[in-house]
């Protein structure tokens, strides 16, 4: 994919990312044959690897690898739903094998996510079962789960804190999970994980907000596509302290034309939960028609 420029252990500019702007590049994607394809992207600088149902979908359509597992799943008894779990368990685990070196240095990096059914997301007894669930069943330390940050769901982040939190929207949620992550820290020694949707929010408003804070220990996730441009000519600077009162003025400007960002982030949160949630039965019906062409051969 990189052209060549991660043989022999080369450094990349991924590598330049991590240790002169405390940015963790994280690989936004996962298919099979996980052993063969995730090494060269470690050995290249990505330091963490994030999934979705939507990736786990184009993994499954695009490949033979899973033919097997989903044939013997399915010929077991095992319902389509429960068989794309023990799919995604499965490929959860060979990816957090190899990351297991770089969390075991000082627990910040080195995690694969995997999200909880967003159609879980106004259910917080299913959404912390759901995480408990995939927790043990993935069995590695690696593991980050993501919970969508609804009302329902953070009451659940108390109970599986030491698991992983995402999915943020605005910031009265941020402070809402912060407080939940506090509430729920106890002896646990696992870092946290929060995520707010930047890019999301700026689409929805055409403008990118700029935060004047140490922004160290972060998690870039980069596309296939995106990161072999960046791998290709991509350049490194620090803009986000650039033009802060700029920023500044446009976020007010913003306010007074009556954009309200809690609302947004709101209607933001809705409607990826409900692109979340159709990505989800894609999936299951993408399963079903495999294991239907796989019996007819």
């Amino acid at each position: 994919m990189f052209g060549g420029k991660i043989s022999n252990g080369n450094r990349t500019i991924l590598h330049d990312l991590y240790e002169k702007h405390s940015q963790s590049p994280y690989y936004d994607n996962l298919s099979r044959p996980i052993s063969d394809l995730l090494p060269p992207f470690i050995a290249a600088g990505i330091r963490g690897i994030t999934s979705n149902s939507a990736i786990f979908e184009r993994a499954i359509t695009l490949s033979n690898a899973y033919n097997e597992q989903l044939m013997n799943l399915v010929g077991s008894g095992k319902d389509l739903e429960s068989a794309y779990w023990e799919v995604v368990v499965k490929d959860l685990k060979d990816a957090c094998k190899p990351l297991e070196p770089i969390n075991e240095n000082n627990g910040l990096h080195g995690y694969v996510s995997v999200e909880v059914s967003s159609k879980l997301a106004n259910n917080t007894k299913g959404t912390t079962e759901a995480a408990k669930w995939l927790h043990n069943r993935i069995g590695f330390p690696n593991v980050y789960i993501k919970i969508p940050a609804t009302k329902e769901s953070i009451s659940s982040v108390k109970e599986v804190i030491s698991h992983g939190i995402s999915l943020i929207f605005c910031l009265s949620q941020y402070e809402a999970v912060i407080d939940a992550y506090l509430d729920g820290l106890e002896a646990s020694e696992m870092a946290d994980l929060s995520r707010f949707q930047v890019l999301l929010l700026s689409t929805s408003v055409e403008w990118t907000l700029q935060l004047t804070r140490n922004l160290s220990n972060l998690i870039s996730t980069i596309p296939p596509q995106a990161l072999e441009a960046f791998m290709e000519h991509g350049t490194l600077s620090r803009i986000i302290y650039s033009n802060v009162s700029e920023a500044e003025g446009v976020y007010n400007a913003i306010e007074r034309l009556g954009i309200d960002w809690s609302s947004d982030g709101s209607q933001l949160e809705h409607q990826v939960l409900d692109s979340f949630t159709k990505s989800f039965d894609n999936v299951l019906h993408c399963l079903k028609a495999k294991h239907s062409d796989l019996i007819s051969i």
